[in-house]
C-alpha cells in the first residue's frame, strides 16, 4: 500500500529580498517627491497677519508698538510713534496736565491742545481741521500739521489698514514685481512660507533690507514680508520730497573778526555809562537785566533805555541775559508747564522790543538735573519766536562735571542744537570756597573744558564763545583753613605794587604767581593780567571758536580790552 503524504512548496529563493528592495524603491520614490516639492514646489497658502491693532503703523520695514487713527479719512499718529521718527532733535512734546501739545523745528513753534481745532503758529492763530485726541491713554496728532512742520508723510493701505510714515528726504530703493501670476511677499525666507502679499506684475515693492538672500520688502497693500530676488528687478531710487523750509536764521557776527562780548553786572542800580570809557573792540555788551521772579514765569526787568542807546553809539550789540535767579524750586516750577514757559517767552519779546535788543542770553545756574528737558525744551520754544524777530540766542554753560545743579542739568548737546552761540563760562576751576587754593581757571584746564564740550556733545566750535575771568581770587591759607575773595585786575595791581612783589611765571597754570605773608597767613594768587588773557584768545584762535567773552566789565583793568582786541585781531604765530 502507497502512503500518501503533502510536501510543503520551498519559498522561491529571493521573494523576500525583492519585497524589500521594492519597498526601499517606494521610500525613495517618496522622498524623491518631497525633495521635489521642497525644492520646487511653493506654498500657495495666503495668511493675513496678525497686528492687534486695526491701523498698525509701519516706519522703514518695522511695525511700530502703537497703531493710527483714522478720523473723517485724516490719519491720526500717536505721540510716541512721532518721537521715535522724529528723533531728539525734531521733538514733540505733550502735557497730560493741560492737554498742551507743542510741535517745534528751527523755525516754528506750535502749539495745540487735545480737542481743540484752535492753535498757534509762531503766536499767529492757525486752523485745524481735526482736532488731536486722546484715546486709550494716548495721543494722536492729525498728519497735516505734521507734513507742513517736518514734511512727514503718512500712506494710508486701504485693503490692509495699514499706515506707512515716509520721512522727508528719504530715499528707498524700490523694485519693479516680474512674475505674470504675481510676485509672492512670504512670512519666511522659504518658499513654503505663507504668502502675506502677491504683488501684480510691473507693480512696485519697496526693499527695507535682504536676508539669506532674500529680499526684506513691503507690497502696495503695505504688508512686509520676504520675497525672491529673481521674482523682482531693482527700479529708480524713490526720494520722498524735502520739507519747504524757510531760509535759516543767521546769527549776527562780525564781519572777519570774532565775537567781543562782555557782560555787565547789573544788581541794583544800572552803570553811568559816562564812567565805563573806552571798550576798545567790543561788539556786544551783554548787561544782566532780566530775572525770573517766581514759578509762575514772572520776570522782573531792570533795562535802561540810556544803555542801550550809548552801547549802540559805541557799535555795540545789546544782548541782554536773563537769569533764573540762581532758585532751583522756582525755575521746576517755571519750566514744568507749556504755560509757564511761553510766559517767559512772551515777555523776553517784548522786552527785546521795548528796549530794541539784538539778543537774548540765557543764564540757568543752580538747576536740578530733573528738569534737563524742561530746560532744552524752553529753549527749543524760545529760539524761533526770537529769531521770527531777529534776536540772537545764546546760553552760558559750566564746564562738564559731576555736581549736579551745576553742571548735570545741562544737556549740552540737545542745547547746541537749538541755539545760535553757547558761552562756555571756563572759570572757577577752584570756586570761592574750595577746600584748596588754585588758579580760577587754569590754561590746561580751561582748553579740556572746551575741547570735552567739542568732543563729546558735538557742539561745533564756531557756535562756541570762550569766556574769560577779568576777576581772581586772594587766597588765605592760615592754621590749616583755606578762603578766597574775589578781586578784579586793579585790585591786584595795586596789591603787587604796594608790596613790591614780583611775580613768576607759573608753567602749570599758565599764569603769573605772586604770594606773600600777611598777619601770619600765607596770601597767594593765580594772576588775570594781559599775559593769561592773551593765552586765551589764542586758545580761542586754535579751537575755532567764534569769539570770547569777559565775566565782568567791572573786574577790568582799562588796558585790557586793547590786549583782548590786539589778540583778536592780530593774531599771534
Amino acid at each position: 500500500m502507497n502512503t500518501m503524504y503533502t510536501r510543503t512548496p520551498r519559498r522561491r529563493k529571493g521573494g523576500a529580498a525583492w519585497y524589500t528592495l521594492l519597498f526601499l524603491l517606494f521610500i525613495a520614490a517618496a522622498m524623491g517627491v518631497w525633495f521635489i516639492y521642497l525644492k520646487f514646489i511653493p506654498n500657495q497658502q495666503m495668511t493675513v497677519p496678525d497686528y492687534k491693532m486695526e491701523h498698525p503703523i509701519t516706519y522703514k520695514g518695522e511695525v511700530m508698538d502703537q497703531g493710527a487713527v483714522l478720523r473723517n479719512d485724516e490719519v491720526m499718529v500717536p505721540v510716541s510713534a512721532l518721537q521715535k521718527v522724529l528723533g531728539p532733535g525734531e521733538p514733540v512734546y505733550y502735557e497730560p496736565e493741560s492737554g498742551s501739545i507743542v510741535l517745534t523745528t528751527a523755525n516754528k513753534v506750535l502749539q495745540m491742545k487735545t480737542d481743540a481745532l484752535t492753535a498757534q503758529l509762531n503766536q499767529k492763530p492757525y486752523e485745524l481741521h481735526i482736532a488731536a485726541q486722546t484715546k486709550d491713554d494716548a495721543v494722536y496728532i492729525p498728519i497735516s500739521p505734521l507734513e507742513e512742520l517736518y514734511g512727514l508723510k503718512a500712506e494710508y493701505k486701504a485693503d490692509s489698514g495699514i499706515v506707512i510714515l515716509l520721512q522727508s528726504g528719504e530715499s528707498i530703493q524700490p523694485a519693479k514685481a516680474l512674475k505674470s501670476k504675481g510676485s509672492a511677499i512670504r512670512t519666511k525666507t522659504s518658499i513654503h512660507s505663507p504668502i502675506v502679499e502677491k504683488v501684480p506684475q510691473g507693480e512696485l515693492v519697496r526693499i527695507w533690507g535682504e536676508e539669506d538672500g532674500w529680499l526684506y520688502v513691503q507690497g502696495p497693500q503695505g504688508q512686509l514680508g520676504y520675497m525672491q530676488k529673481s521674482s523682482v528687478e531693482l527700479a529708480n531710487i524713490e526720494k520722498i520730497p524735502d520739507a519747504s523750509k524757510e531760509e535759516a536764521f543767521i546769527p549776527w557776527k562780525v564781519l572777519g573778526s570774532k565775537i567781543n562780548l562782555t557782560w555787565e553786572a547789573v544788581y541794583d542800580r544800572n552803570p553811568d555809562t559816562n564812567s565805563i570809557g573806552d571798550l576798545k573792540g567790543v561788539n556786544v555788551a551783554s548787561p544782566t537785566w532780566f530775572e525770573l521772579q517766581d514759578g509762575k514765569g514772572t520776570i522782573k526787568g531792570n533795562a535802561d533805555p540810556a544803555y542801550v542807546r550809548w552801547a549802540h553809539k559805541q557799535g555795540m550789540q545789546v544782548w541782554a541775559l536773563f537769569s533764573n535767579g540762581f532758585e532751583p524750586e522756582q525755575t521746576t516750577e517755571a519750566l514744568a508747564k507749556a504755560e509757564t514757559r511761553f510766559k517767559m517767552i512772551r515777555q523776553l519779546l517784548a522786552f527785546a522790543e521795548t528796549y530794541d535788543l539784538q539778543g537774548i542770553n540765557i543764564d540757568f545756574e543752580n538747576v536740578r538735573t530733573s528738569d534737563k528737558a524742561n530746560l532744552v525744551q524752553f529753549v527749543r520754544e524760545l529760539t524761533p519766536l526770537m529769531h521770527e524777530e531777529g534776536l540772537v540766542v545764546s546760553i552760558d554753560v559750566t564746564p562738564k562735571s559731576n555736581s549736579e545743579l551745576w553742571s548735570l542739568f545741562l544737556d549740552r548737546k540737545a542745547l547746541g542744537q537749538t541755539v545760535d552761540y553757547m558761552m562756555v563760562m571756563a572759570y572757577d576751576e577752584h570756586w570761592a570756597s574750595s577746600p584748596e587754593a588754585g588758579s580760577v581757571a587754569s590754561l590746561g584746564w580751561t582748553a579740556s573744558a572746551v575741547k570735552r564740550i567739542i568732543e563729546e556733545d558735538g557742539v561745533p566750535p564756531n557756535k562756541i564763545i570762550l569766556s574769560m575771568p577779568l576777576y581772581t581770587r586772594i587766597w588765605t591759607e592760615k592754621d590749616g583753613e583755606v578762603t578766597s575773595k574775589a578781586v578784579g585786575m586793579d585790585k591786584i595791581k595795586e596789591i603787587i605794587s604796594t608790596k613790591k612783589l614780583t611775580a613768576s611765571f607759573d608753567q602749570s597754570s599758565g599764569q603769573n604767581y605772586v604770594e606773600y605773608e600777611d598777619n601770619g597767613a600765607l596770601n597767594r594768587i593765580w594772576i588775570e593780567d594781559g599775559k593769561s588773557i592773551q593765552s586765551r584768545v589764542k586758545l580761542m584762535h586754535d579751537l575755532g571758536l567764534a569769539g570770547v567773552a569777559t565775566w565782568n566789565r567791572s573786574f577790568q583793568t582799562s588796558s585790557i580790552w586793547s590786549v583782548i582786541d590786539d589778540a583778536i585781531n592780530k593774531r599771534p604765530s
